[in-house]
């Protein structure tokens, strides 16, 4: 059974911009990129699950998604990194959707497809859907970034993020799951 960490996009590899769907604005927050190869060199897998309700809300289409997620993988891909799959919903939270976050389907089809260890892999994200995933999926540890929405939701939501390990960024996420011991 292989141990996965599993990403959240917006807020979390990438500067928050809203709905955002053209490739020309994304920008990876900065030490994105050797942080998760550091976790790729000590044996985890690597997943983006994302909640992208502008292609349920019309603001842009899934091709616009495709396009942005096309050149994170490209630019991440000079540090060596590689995802096993990117796994999205499309939905506006008013409609059905199963694998919208904070549903734990996706990580579910993680394990059932790549052979993964939930009890042993990790989720970390920038919002409270990101965290209570990862519960859901009986993740060994939710962890909040302070990037994105991550700081904000620290100081106004404290008591949902209480059992989250909480960093600075994705670098330090990267840190807290390699020296986490118990």
């Amino acid at each position: 059974m292989k141990r996965a960490v599993f990403l959240d996009r917006d807020g979390t590899l990438n500067i928050e911009r809203h709905y955002l769907h053209d490739p020309d604005q994304l920008e990876i927050i900065p030490g994105t990129g050797p942080a998760l190869r550091r976790l790729m060199d000590a044996g985890f897998v690597l997943f983006i699950v994302t909640n992208q309700s502008g292609i349920g809300r019309g603001y842009y289409q899934e091709s616009d998604m495709h396009a942005v997620n096309t050149k994170m993988v490209e630019v991440l891909s000079a540090d060596g990194v590689r995802f096993e799959k990117i796994y999205f919903a499309p939905e506006s939270p008013e409609d059905e959707s199963p694998g919208r976050k904070p549903s734990p389907k996706f990580l579910q089809d993680a394990a059932a497809e790549f052979g993964i260890n939930l009890a042993q892999s990790y989720m970390v994200g920038d919002k409270t859907a990101d965290l209570q995933c990862g519960w859901n999926a009986g993740v060994k540890k939710s962890i909040l970034v302070r990037t994105g929405y991550g700081a904000e939701l620290e100081t106004s939501d404290p008591t949902t993020v209480a059992p989250a390990a909480i960093v600075d960024d994705i670098g330090a996420a990267a840190d807290w799951i390699l020296n986490d011991n118990d």
